[in-house]
């Protein structure tokens, strides 16, 4: 019992661990590339941003098309994002115009209503759900390709 007007103070141990799905796709050809990170934050999405840059070989000469939702920690570094990508932001509110996010529900379906012993057993059985999401790209594809996406012209 504390005394009247002073505030109860009561050490806790936080019991949780997160883990995040970084996530990239390219409707029309249904190519994919999930990342597992342990955190949101402005230094985490520029770390993945740029190796997702690297990983693509984006470059002044191959320019790459992110589309973003507007989220607080989507802030590239103050040089900019890496050489050839470019953002673009969706509205605020409005997840239906984001492709990605009709993925959600592949990624959680080997994790939803689960109980894990451990974070590691998470993390392996949802990056292997990832990791054979990107071996799916007729699967993506359809789940992300809307009717009015615009297509790449060669």
């Amino acid at each position: 019992m504390t005394p009247t007007g002073q505030p109860l103070v009561c050490p806790v141990q936080p019991r949780y661990e997160w883990l995040y799905i970084y996530a990239f796709v390219n409707p029309e050809t249904g190519e994919s590339q999930f990342w597992l990170v342990p955190e949101v934050s402005k230094l985490a999405y520029q770390r993945v941003m740029a190796a997702f840059a690297r990983s693509v070989g984006a470059s002044e000469q191959h320019c790459v098309l992110v589309v973003e939702d507007g989220a607080g920690f989507h802030v590239p570094p103050l040089e900019g994002h890496p050489p050839g990508i470019q953002t673009i932001t969706i509205p605020a509110y409005s997840p239906e115009l984001q492709p990605v996010e009709r993925l959600w529900d592949l990624t959680d379906a080997t994790v939803a209503n689960r109980w894990f012993e451990t974070m590691d057993d998470f993390t392996d059985t949802l990056g292997q759900q990832c990791a054979w999401l990107e071996t799916q790209p007729n699967l993506l594809s359809q789940q992300t390709l809307f009717h009015w996406w615009p297509l790449l012209r060669n």
